[in-house]
């Protein structure tokens, strides 16, 4: 298993969007994304993510580390 990265908030947004997600909305400093069929997810915009929190993300959205890393290019 690939360990995970430290990356920004945007950097994690961007990676979705190209799974398929899309800005719901945005309060303060949190992003809401949607997808069709999946649950939603909200997304810290911080200058870095907590591994913790991008683990959680990833579970939310049922998108493995590898394929998260391909995404991120």
């Amino acid at each position: 298993m690939a360990s995970l990265p430290i990356i920004s908030g945007q950097d994690c947004i961007r990676a979705l969007t190209r799974a398929g997600y899309r800005r719901a909305r945005q309060r303060g400093s949190h992003v809401r994304l949607t997808c069709d069929g999946r649950s939603p997810v909200t997304v810290p915009l911080h200058q870095t993510l907590d591994r913790g929190t991008l683990r959680s993300i990833l579970r939310v959205t049922e998108i493995g580390v590898e394929e998260f890393l391909r995404l991120l290019g």
